[in-house]
């Protein structure tokens, strides 16, 4: 049996045991523009995760040996896609990110990094499988026999594999210390951090993410808001909004933008509901 665990949408508990849905928990947040506006989700469910968990399942085949793991890009801006365009324009040697069934992957591939990255979120556990690892390629996969989510162990390989511009995503302020401490002792290697699901992280670690990252993603996270009002970085985004803390992460946002013929303006847009 396989199992994966995730926090879905809402910051919502899942587990998907051989491709089924097998529980869901209480979601934390209610309301998200981004399920709103590509799925018509006007208020998050145990029951609407479910479905939306099923659909993920049933399309794209998430968590399953059937997944696919390449696509072109899904949202105007965010994460995976700028990242997929700093491999475009060779800025980056690889990313470090996870897939459910692999667990931390080092990749180079564009439409390899939005395939993974840009279908699925807040992978917490996750265990091999087969058909996902073969298509990555073994040598890209932290530990192919366990599919271990370590992003400061998948970074410090690929430090190992000969690579010197790394993107990495994490989700905890505690790895984002430890990656520039690993950075300090490699002149030749840069490290570059982008913060995703950052939902109900403490103030400590809030500042901590700007005080260590290159991009963050707000999320539904309040705290993360609030520090970006008196730290005043560029951003990208009302509703959820994206923020450039290095002068890195701002080329590297502006470069997206200017990849995609600029940002349209947004009038009216919600916020998450609640903000945690």
């Amino acid at each position: 049996m396989n199992e994966h665990v995730m926090e879905a949408l809402g910051k919502a508990k899942v587990v998907i045991k051989d491709g089924k849905v097998v529980e869901v928990g209480e979601p934390k947040i209610k309301y998200c523009p981004l399920f709103h506006k590509y799925r018509g989700i006007e208020e998050i469910t145990p029951e609407a995760i479910q479905e939306n968990m099923q659909f993920r399942i049933q399309d794209f085949g998430m968590c399953t040996s059937k997944r696919k793991l390449r696509m072109p890009d899904f949202l105007s801006f965010g994460i995976s896609e700028t990242i997929s365009t700093l491999l475009e324009e060779k800025i980056i040697d690889c990313a470090v990110i996870v897939c459910e069934g692999a667990g931390t992957v080092i990749i180079e591939d564009p439409n390899l990094v939005q395939g993974i990255g840009g279908r699925i979120s807040g992978i917490e556990f996750t265990t091999p499988i087969t058909e996902i690892i073969n298509t990555i390629g073994l040598e890209k996969i932290l530990d192919p026999k366990t599919a271990p989510i370590n992003q400061l162990a998948g970074v410090i390989k690929a430090i190992d594999n000969g690579y010197n511009n790394i993107a990495v995503t994490i989700t905890s302020a505690e790895d984002a210390v430890r990656l520039r401490e690993v950075e300090n002792k490699h002149e030749s290697v840069k490290i570059y951090i982008f913060a995703v699901h950052t939902s109900g992280i403490s103030r400590e670690d809030a500042e901590l993410l700007f005080d260590q990252a290159d991009v963050i993603t707000g999320c539904a996270s309040k705290h993360l808001r609030e520090v970006a009002r008196q730290r005043k970085h560029f951003s990208v985004g009302s509703s959820i909004p994206i923020y450039a803390v290095t002068r890195d992460g701002e080329k590297f946002m502006k470069l997206r933008i200017k990849k995609i013929g600029g940002l349209k303006e947004k009038k009216g847009t919600r916020i998450p509901e609640p903000l945690i």
